[in-house]
């Protein structure tokens, strides 16, 4: 039975936890919190038999295999380089860190550490967007020559000190939500010839949303994050015989429309909880065998992503005070 701890008790912490209780072969153990109270209500929703009032204490505590950083994005270096310090295995909330050089020293640590380190980026699990991505790698649609994905919610009038809105906390719509279209881009395309970019900034300085077009050698993606509306959030991938539809909200999806020779056909393939229960698996199927990454979502895929991220943000000026 591999044991986990909670880093982090939000809301993304209470997803991951009800999906756990899902999937066969781990539990939760410990929760820490920066609020101890907070730690124990947690631990008492989902049985844990320990709660903390500091992120040391879970580290130091000898209790887990595996830890689940749910902190928000700008402690997400520090704390998996604290539990890895420990010799505690990590999955890291994406974005797994800011920027790649934050990245890139977390990789270190890892191998320094001998542990097992992977970006918690679940999409990249999810049954539907595995099938799609067979389907483009075995050639069902032909030639890829378009694909467009988008990421939107309004948000502008959330707390101006919490993550969304807060640069301090890394906020805006790029490292928390346009992620998700850059990484459908770069998983079946993979990385870009060239990348342009351009951003609105909100009154508290986060950059409030970005369009972004991928050009590929026979290709081009037309991407989109933004807090200051809805979108659609159906992806579609276009090739030289057909196309392929993820249903919205396609990050999370259950399925997917193909369409070729004028035929459609629509796909429930389902998924079992919200879909962390996926990326979970896979963190138990590398433990259990040894790995110390991901052959899904590798080391290699993390420091591609960020870097795309970077030249993004390099292109449209998006800087964080601490940086």
């Amino acid at each position: 039975m591999i044991k986990w701890g909670i880093v982090g008790a939000g809301n993304i912490a209470h997803s991951f936890s009800k999906d756990l209780a899902l999937v066969r072969g781990g539990e939760l153990v410990s929760v820490a919190s920066r609020d101890l109270e907070k730690a124990k209500g947690f631990s008492a929703i989902y049985g844990a038999p320990n709660a903390y009032g500091s992120y040391e204490e879970l580290f130091k505590s000898n209790t887990v295999d595996v830890v689940y950083i749910a902190t928000p994005h700008t402690s997400h270096a520090e704390l998996s380089i604290a539990a890895m310090n420990h010799g505690i295995n990590v999955l890291c909330e994406k974005p797994i860190g800011v920027n790649k050089d934050q990245v890139k020293e977390m990789f270190q640590v890892a191998r320094a550490q001998n542990v097992f380190l992977m970006e918690a980026l679940w999409s990249r699990f999810n049954p539907t967007i595995k099938k799609v991505k067979e389907m483009v790698d075995d050639g069902s649609i032909g030639d890829i020559g378009y694909l467009h994905a988008d990421f939107a919610f309004y948000a502008l009038d959330r707390d101006e000190k919490g993550r969304l809105l807060n640069t301090s906390l890394a906020g805006g719509s790029l490292l928390d939500i346009g992620i998700y279209p850059i990484f459908l881009s770069y998983l079946l395309l993979g990385m870009p010839k060239d990348i342009k970019a351009s951003a609105h900034f909100f009154k508290t300085g986060v950059e409030m949303q970005v369009s972004m077009i991928f050009s590929y050698e026979k290709a081009q993606a037309m991407l989109y994050s933004g807090l200051n509306s809805n979108s659609e959030m159906k992806a579609e991938i276009a090739g030289s015989k057909g196309s392929i539809y993820i249903h919205p909200r396609w990050h999370e999806t259950t399925g997917y429309t193909l369409e070729v020779d004028g035929d459609s056909t629509v796909n429930e393939v389902g998924k079992l909880g919200k879909g962390y229960t996926y990326e979970i698996e896979e963190v138990h199927t590398c433990l259990n065998s040894g790995k110390k990454e991901s052959s899904l979502w590798s080391h290699k895929n993390s420091l591609d992503l960020i870097e795309i991220m970077d030249t993004v943000r390099s292109k449209t000026g998006i800087v964080f005070p601490f940086e």
